[in-house]
């Protein structure tokens, strides 16, 4: 496989967004376990 032919930027674009995705998807889980957390204390 020739390493040229891949496109360095894209490859760069795909691993960024899904560090993103996977950044707001454990920020999301933990505001919502948070919050599960303190409406089971009622």
């Amino acid at each position: 496989m020739d390493v040229s032919s891949i496109d360095l930027h894209a490859l760069e674009l795909f691993f960024t967004s899904l560090l993103v995705i996977a950044s707001l998807v454990i920020g999301w889980f933990s505001v919502y376990v948070v919050y599960k957390l303190f409406t089971g204390q009622r």
